[in-house]
């Protein structure tokens, strides 16, 4: 498995596919895309009035390994008014364009499937597309037991009762109702975190109450619900506008301090408390209990002290709060954290690792990056001899309900 940086580069050397620079963890892997991929128009000349701007990210991961790509393309024109010698003094912009280009990645061979545009002409369709909300889902074909390389994928996006969706096998986006599911709270879910691909569908966390689950495959796509741990449901909180697209996303600053992962087959669920004691929590989705959840770690991370553990930055109080990463994909024992760290000189950040199971913090590093934002990816060991697939009709199979997602879940484990 790698640790992908979520930023990802827009290369100016021509290359058939991404540059990918893959590194075992917890040394972090990172990939770019050539420029000349990424847009059919031509890069605005060094003296025209046009500044152009392109930023890319990853956004999601697919079970297998297959990553979706978004970058975004803004050209802002400047007039100039006059020249000051070699610099020229430029006017307010006046227009300003921007593009997306959203592509699947198999970070093994670099190949790279690039996604027609999302067209849709609903205002809240449109904001669904800003690639936050989105996720990337594959599915593999009947001669591998559903454990081999994927034979279709599904780019989708969920707000409300819609989703928009890309399917591989049809190569168009389209919009979709999809059934609603009845909430244990009066509330409007507000799905601030990365999606996460488990048991065949997509999962969506509003860090306040619980989870929702689709499957994008289906013709009539259905909501599943899952509530969160008791004692981890919080009060609705007033959302602030995502800064992509303008949408509510959260409000409780909850979002750095829990996260669903997936790993060993289990969908998981972390929080630590944002104040002291700063308390680590690790929950697994039951199989038997039909969406119910398992305590599996809790641990005080305030009391690691530095004489004991060799870590400078320790220990953990005051304005030295942690934040959750996430899971080793391969041991649900192993979780990646990081903290901001003001008692330390020169070290603003730091990513930790520690194995809940014996209670150590075993490896740090600083980062002196900004904030740290990751996205682990397994590699299966047939990643490098497979296609993404390409588009083609198949049929579209049953909509799993989640107890069948999650006696599969199980299932896969005990293998």
């Amino acid at each position: 498995w790698a640790i992908v940086k979520r930023w990802a580069a827009a290369a100016d050397e021509p290359a058939p596919g991404a540059l990918v620079h893959l590194d075992h963890p917890p040394r972090l892997s990172c990939l770019g895309v050539p420029k000349h991929l990424l847009t059919p128009m031509a890069s605005p000349a060094a003296d025209s009035y046009v500044n152009q701007i392109v930023t890319g990210s990853v956004r999601a991961a697919s079970a297998d390994g297959l990553l979706l790509l978004s970058y975004v393309d803004e050209r802002v024109v400047f007039p100039v008014l006059a020249e000051q010698g070699a610099a020229p003094l430029r006017n307010e912009p006046t227009e300003h364009a921007v593009s997306v280009t959203r592509l699947v990645c198999n970070p093994v061979t670099g190949q790279l499937s690039r996604l027609p545009p999302a067209l849709f002409y609903e205002p809240h369709v449109r904001k669904l597309m800003c690639g936050k909300h989105t996720g990337l889902l594959t599915r593999a074909g009947r001669g591998h037991d559903g454990h081999g390389p994927p034979d279709r994928f599904a780019v989708a996006a969920l707000q409300g009762d819609r989703m928009a969706r890309f399917l591989s096998e049809t190569g168009r986006w389209e919009s979709l109702p999809v059934s609603t599911c009845q909430l244990p709270l009066e509330r409007a879910m507000v799905l601030d975190r990365e999606v996460v691909a488990f048991g065949g569908r997509l999962w969506w966390l509003d860090t306040t109450c619980g989870a929702i689950s689709a499957d994008p495959f289906s013709d009539r796509p259905e909501l599943c619900f899952v509530e969160l741990p008791r004692g981890s449901v919080l009060p609705a909180a007033a959302p602030r506008d995502c800064p992509d697209c303008g949408d509510p996303c959260g409000g409780c600053g909850t979002s750095k301090h829990r996260r669903l992962c997936v790993s060993q087959g289990r969908l998981r669920y972390l929080e630590v408390s944002q104040e002291e004691p700063f308390v680590l929590s690790c929950f697994v989705l039951d199989v038997d209990k039909r969406g119910g959840w398992t305590l599996e770690h809790r641990l005080d991370l305030s009391r690691y002290e530095a004489h004991r553990y060799g870590h400078p930055w320790l220990p953990l109080k005051g304005e030295n709060t942690p934040q959750v990463g996430f899971l080793d994909p391969l041991d649900a024992n192993v979780v990646y954290m990081s903290a901001c760290i003001t008692t330390l000189e020169n070290t603003p950040r730091v990513v930790f690792v520690v194995d809940m199971k014996i209670d150590l913090p075993f490896r740090s590093y600083a980062y002196r990056s900004g904030e740290p934002c990751f996205v682990p990816c397994v590699l299966p060991p047939w990643l490098g001899s497979s296609q993404i697939p390409s588009a083609g009709k198949k049929s579209v199979k049953k909509n799993k309900s989640l107890a069948d997602v999650l006696v599969r879940a199980d299932n896969l484990q005990k293998r």
